[in-house]
């Protein structure tokens, strides 16, 4: 059965991840920083010495790598590919700060981007502030990005094939796709209609 490791999960189970890793033959390993989250391992990001190098078959990050400051960018995903078998892959999600900052632009730093949502342009950039102001520091970012950003922090973490694609409003946010070894188009291609949202959201994409 082939795993993926769920990073910074929280109390969220493998139903909260991607349409593709919701299937039954999917084994999920839960791994997060904080104990109450019960997950099977208790690790930060920076530090997943834990989880034995080339041992899972895919890892799964979603709204994590903002919450590290910069210079503990390149470490995590330095840590995301060690994990990977040399087949495995990455799909890692977080806050589009260029499609946010539009909003910014438009004067509207503190109106839901959707009705009803309760979250607005400044909860993007710096972390949800309800949280925040209920003692939840954590949930603060430290750090964001951009599509070429972060493709480009995957190259620089030697990660051989990647792809970054963009979704606006109401959305705001960033999917990557990333292997340890070089994947062709056909391969990236085939994650991407298999573990990221439906392909006619995204506006752009970057490899």
């Amino acid at each position: 059965m082939p795993s993926f490791l769920h990073v910074g999960c929280g109390p969220e189970r493998g139903s909260a991840t991607t349409i593709g890793m919701r299937h039954p033959d999917w084994e999920e390993i839960r791994l997060d920083i904080d104990p109450a989250s019960e997950p099977d391992i208790v690790a930060s990001l920076v530090d997943m010495s834990a989880v034995a190098d080339a041992s899972v078959d895919a890892l799964y990050s979603s709204h994590n790598i903002e919450h590290l400051y910069a210079h503990e960018v390149p470490t995590a995903l330095a840590e995301f590919k060690r994990v990977l078998k040399p087949d495995g892959f990455a799909i890692i999600t977080c806050p589009d700060l260029q499609s946010v900052a539009e909003l910014v632009v438009d004067d509207k730093l503190t109106e839901e981007v959707a009705p009803g949502s309760m979250v607005a342009a400044i909860d993007i950039i710096y972390g949800y502030r309800m949280a925040v102001a209920d003692g939840q520091t954590y949930m603060a970012h430290h750090c964001g990005f951009t599509a070429k950003v972060l493709s480009l922090s995957l190259m620089m973490a030697r990660f051989g094939g990647r792809r970054v694609a963009q979704r606006k409003t109401p959305h705001f946010d960033l999917w990557a796709v990333a292997t340890p070894a070089v994947s062709n188009a056909q391969r990236l291609d085939r994650l991407e209609r298999l573990y990221l949202p439906t392909s006619d959201e995204f506006q752009k994409a970057s490899e």
